[in-house]
């Protein structure tokens, strides 16, 4: 083996062999359980980031560690074609040529974008086989394939057929850069800081005649809106405007007459009380409207510009028109009261432009009777949500569920399969393209496309082939498993759960985990803006895959946010090349060409002839139970940090550096119990590691001696219960309290490394005092401790340093080396001075005036210094103690 491990050569080397190796492609024949999971499909205009790689390393796991259990494990990828974001990659493109998708006309702007994709949409593909992933590539699917068209215009047919589906005016989330619907779904709500507007409306006067005008005064953060004010409302339980119910309003700079309403709605406690109802362009006004039957004005447009019922202002921008709208209404005496304001505003999650609400005939998902089972398949138990916490957001969001606007003002998605008949009102919707209406008349198309989560949705069985029943579907339909961040669980884990229980009678999945985001070094969110957002590719480059890969599962805890630190990639680098050189000294010290044969042979099943050998079998027999309970339970943080310990402190620190003394022995026997064991241990380790870091296990196992499989595509390990030893764990913990001890000592006394001091170890029991003896050549090769005796309690002790560990005492006779009296002089003036600091310190904090007046960061100074006296006194106690023979 190379001296040192080359990441940058070896990881593209391995991901290749495994994808022509096909590991990743599952065998529909087998006899073997299956295991089969469905890639979250990111967007075809994508590129790899963080999130991603979480969510890859995860499964990843699952997968290799179930193929290695024996499983038949389908892990199936795909792209989404992403509507809104893949026409603005192409219309961008577009304009850059001096065109656009209108001069193009429909059919030529498709076609554009399906070129785009066939050059440029198989990036993000390209840069998962970096990471090694054993998906099954010859599966891979994309949303807008013709298998998966099929499915989707199967969906949308059925449920139309089924009332689920219908078309219909409501007010919706317009995005005027998008030129399209979206969901409520992907408006994201933020703080923004604006304006909150007192507006005064005058009150028409009973006889209609000229007299003292009454006014009535409202609020608002968007007075641009108040041209198409339908009503204003008040509270029925406010005694202040009780009268003025029913009574007639005169909107201002238009004039209209205007009625006054009571709605349960209204907050008393908001502004005056009295509010402006908008039902064209706000929500919650559309709702009143419709209770109220109350005329609808639309003054804004779908390009965000003001229309003809605007009056004045038609062809302004929104948010022009607001400015000379507040100028009218001062001019006019109108504008009461001007004050900032922070409040939320809907931004499109897709271009963060600001919503528009908007009346408009879209297509809707009716949601209620596909919500209840979707809620009950989880409150019953038929799938599993880790961590449960995710259960009560579910409910919540399930529970309280709007109707799905599906449509979207696109060119590029699954258009919607309905026709509409140019002579008559007959609207069709079909499997197949109707040629004509049965009137006979002409039919046009919907020019509407579906919202691209309508399609994710039914990922997990579409991809299998669905609506046919092929051998796939049947085969690995449900999934055992979906990993997901948890900010997706309504965009995509919702949806699909409903989808699979319509159309294939079971939920997609068995479980579901959902991991947290990764944040930066500070905890804080990456973004563009912030400039702290993290290429893998980048980290991969420097780093390494498997690096990455183990920081991310070593902070994978379930729904948990992890802060991406350089030091920890740091850290497990070195962890890699501790691995590294741990295999290179086993397969330097095997002996020779027969021996090593003899060593591969027995490490099937290792005699284990010294204490060292049983106990690292011990180590390893407790561990991989663990390792699997954590793995199946989802705490992959935890499962990582075991692997690591085993390796790095048990196998690496201690075995080897232990088995250094019988490999430079003589004694055959142990040669060959140390042999067979380090290779069986470093084989069992590689397995148990490959999940997390495949590339480096997978290369060092290729060069192991013997024949041998892939590593990937060999068995889970499996230990024997004769393998835990109590009795062997019991003393090498001895040792190591021993060693730990003996080496504090050294430290706090100064004592050079390469200084040998001679050691008693005292105890009462006879018996103990034989396994003491079992430990004395480790003990003088870890602690530099030569001579090592046992004695018992009432033998005559030279002058040392008393060292208690456990029921052990070891005294380091070090009187030769170190000056105890000096030392003990010295440690004594120490600590009375630091008692003497620690007194007056004390008694500043038990004063009341002191601790009440002085300012509060010199009141926690004081206080942390206390602290400090106090365990700086306990550890000069602790070594004064250790003098004192």
């Amino acid at each position: 083996m190379p001296k040192g491990y080359a990441p940058e050569s070896v990881e593209p080397r391995w991901a290749k062999v495994w994808e022509e190796r096909a590991v990743g492609t599952p065998d529909p024949e087998s006899l073997a359980p299956v295991y089969s999971m469905v890639i979250p499909p990111p967007n075809v205009t994508g590129s790899l980031h963080i999130g991603h790689t979480l969510d890859h390393t995860i499964q990843d796991i699952m997968a290799r560690w179930k193929r290695m259990q024996g499983h038949d494990v389908l892990w199936l990828p795909g792209t989404d074609h992403a509507g809104i974001a893949t026409q603005n990659v192409v219309e961008k493109q577009l304009a850059k040529e001096g065109t656009s998708r209108i001069e193009l006309g429909r059919e030529e702007f498709e076609r554009r974008v399906w070129k785009w994709k066939e050059e440029y949409g198989g990036r993000i593909l390209q840069q998962m086989r970096h990471e090694g992933l054993t998906v099954d590539w010859t599966r891979e699917r994309f949303t807008l394939d013709e298998g998966l068209s099929k499915a989707v215009r199967r969906v949308f047919v059925d449920l139309y057929e089924q009332g689920l589906v219908y078309r219909g005016e409501y007010l919706v989330n317009w995005c005027p850069r998008c030129g399209t619907a979206i969901s409520d779904l992907e408006v994201k709500h933020r703080e923004t800081h604006g304006s909150l507007w007192r507006l005064r409306y005058r009150l028409k006067s009973e006889d209609e005649e000229p007299g003292v005008p009454q006014f009535v005064e409202v609020e608002t953060t968007r007075p641009e809106t108040m041209l198409g004010d339908t009503a204003l409302a008040v509270n029925p339980d406010d005694k202040r405007y009780i009268d003025l119910v029913g009574k007639t309003a005169i909107l201002p700079i238009i004039g209209r007459e205007i009625p006054i309403i009571a709605d349960d709605f209204v907050d008393l406690e908001f502004g005056s009380g009295m509010v402006k109802v908008t039902p064209s362009h706000d929500p919650n006004d559309y709702e009143i409207g419709l209770r109220h039957n109350l005329e609808r004005v639309d003054v804004i447009d779908r390009d965000g510009k003001m229309t003809d019922r605007a009056g004045d202002f038609a062809g302004q921008d929104r948010f022009e028109a607001r400015k000379h709208v507040i100028e009218r209404m001062e001019q006019g005496g109108d504008l009461v009261e001007q004050k900032d304001h922070v409040h939320a505003v809907g931004y499109c999650d897709r271009c963060d432009s600001i919503i528009e609400p908007l009346v408009s005939l879209q297509w809707f998902v009716k949601m209620e009777p596909l919500a209840q089972p979707a809620l009950a398949a989880v409150e019953d138990g038929h799938i599993q949500f880790v961590p449960e916490s995710t259960v009560k957001v579910y409910r919540e969001w399930m529970t309280n569920i709007r109707d799905w606007c599906i449509s979207r003002q696109l060119w590029w998605g699954h258009r919607i399969p309905a026709w509409y008949c140019n002579d008559c009102s007959e609207v069709i919707v079909a499997f197949e393209d109707p040629e004509v209406c049965p009137c006979g008349g002409e039919l046009r198309q919907e020019t509407d496309v579906l919202d691209t989560w309508f399609s994710s949705a039914l990922f997990p069985f579409s991809t299998l082939g669905w609506p046919d029943e092929t051998v796939d579907l049947k085969r690995y339909y449900p999934g055992a498993l979906l990993v997901t961040g948890y900010d997706i669980l309504f965009f995509w884990v919702a949806r699909m759960i409903f989808m699979g229980l319509r159309f294939c009678d079971e939920p997609p999945f068995r479980e579901v985990f959902f991991h947290g985001l990764v944040r930066d070094e500070q905890g804080k969110k990456m973004s563009k803006s912030r400039g702290n957002v993290v290429d893998p590719l980048e980290i991969i480059d420097e780093f390494g895959a498997d690096s990455l890969r183990f920081t991310l599962a070593s902070m994978a805890s379930p729904g948990g946010d992890m802060a991406l630190a350089r030091d920890r990639l740091a850290g497990y680098r070195t962890f890699c090349n501790k691995l590294w050189n741990a295999s290179r000294f086993v397969l330097m010290n095997l002996g020779n060409e027969w021996e090593t044969e003899q060593a591969v042979a027995d490490a099937a099943h290792p005699v284990a002839a010294n204490l060292a050998d049983r106990w690292i079998l011990s180590r390893f027999a407790r561990l991989l139970p663990e390792f699997e309970e954590n793995l199946g339970k989802y705490r992959f943080d935890e499962a990582s940090l075991e692997i690591y310990h085993f390796i790095w402190h048990e196998f690496c620190d201690w075995y080897i550096e232990m088995t250094k003394l019988v490999l430079w022995g003589t004694d055959p026997e142990a040669l060959r119990s140390a042999r067979a064991t380090l290779m069986a241990v470093l084989e069992g380790s590689l397995k148990v590691l490959h999940p997390i870091m495949p590339f480096i296990t997978e290369e060092i196992w290729s060069r192991l001696p013997g024949d041998r499989e892939l590593l990937i595509l060999s068995d889970w390990p499996h230990t024997h219960l004769v393998w835990r030893d109590k009795v062997a764990d019991s003393r090498i913990n001895d040792l190591q309290a021993l060693v730990s001890e003996i080496r504090r000592v050294r430290h706090d006394f100064n004592i050079s490394p390469g200084q040998k001091v001679p050691v008693d170890l005292i105890s009462s029991n006879a018996a103990r005092r034989v396994e003491l003896n079992d430990l004395s050549d480790y003990l003088g090769f870890f602690a530099k401790a030569e001579p090592v005796l046992v004695r018992s309690d009432d033998e005559e002790i030279g002058a040392g340093v008393h060292v208690p560990v456990g029921d052990v005492e070891a005294v380091l006779l070090v009187a030769d080396i170190v000056d105890l009296a000096g030392e003990r002089d010295r440690l004594r003036s120490k600590l009375e001075s630091v008692q003497a600091d620690l007194a007056g310190l004390e008694q500043r904090l038990s004063n009341d005036g002191f601790v009440n007046n002085a300012p509060a960061d010199v009141v926690e100074k004081v206080s942390v210094r206390r602290d400090e006296l106090t365990a700086e006194a306990e550890r000069l106690s602790q070594h004064f103690a250790l003098t004192d023979g």
